[in-house]
């Protein structure tokens, strides 16, 4: 179906946010990977930011295909994620894990929101939003079952203001 203007434009817009999103994901799961303790967590976070770069090339595809472009502050969310994947690791695996549990409960709903917000004839935007929602609890999931530490309240709440920033900016530029 073709899309309207205002559709597609917003379309770009929840997209580019998504494609920064997944630059981030990758980021903070590379930043844990490097520190690892042991070999399975290392391979688990590599695994995990393998499917957020398929996310990341969905998400550019579908920006070139509206005529949108990626947000030109993601190296700058890439550098502070990779810190704060570094930082997360280096307390521990069970820390990586609950960072990983948590950026994906966090990701699981902010692509649910999307899902709302995108037109319903966005069909391909929406496919590819189910797609990496999909992933991203299975992410969550695995990340549980390998011994996820429970985060305090004020590290989610930390975060959220980060993912906040992140959409909010992005969203824009």
């Amino acid at each position: 179906m073709t899309l309207t203007n205002d559709e597609a434009a917003e379309s770009i817009r929840l997209m580019r946010v998504n494609h920064c999103g997944e630059v981030c994901a990758q980021a903070l799961y590379q930043g844990q990977a490097l520190v690892a303790n042991s070999v399975t967590t290392r391979e688990l976070l590599r695994s995990a930011a393998d499917e957020e770069r398929d996310h990341l090339a969905w998400c550019e595809a579908r920006l070139n295909s509206l005529g949108g472009k990626v947000s030109v502050l993601a190296p700058f969310f890439y550098a502070g994620s990779f810190g704060l994947g570094v930082a997360s690791g280096l307390l521990g695996d069970r820390w990586s894990m609950g960072f990983l549990v948590e950026t994906e409960r966090q990701v699981e709903a902010h692509l649910h929101q999307h899902l709302t917000l995108i037109s319903p004839q966005d069909q391909t935007s929406r496919a590819i939003l189910e797609a990496m929602r999909e992933d991203e609890i299975r992410h969550g999931q695995s990340g549980s079952e390998h011994g996820a530490a429970p985060l305090p309240a004020a590290v989610k709440a930390t975060m959220k203001v980060f993912s906040g920033a992140m959409t909010r900016s992005t969203y824009w530029v």
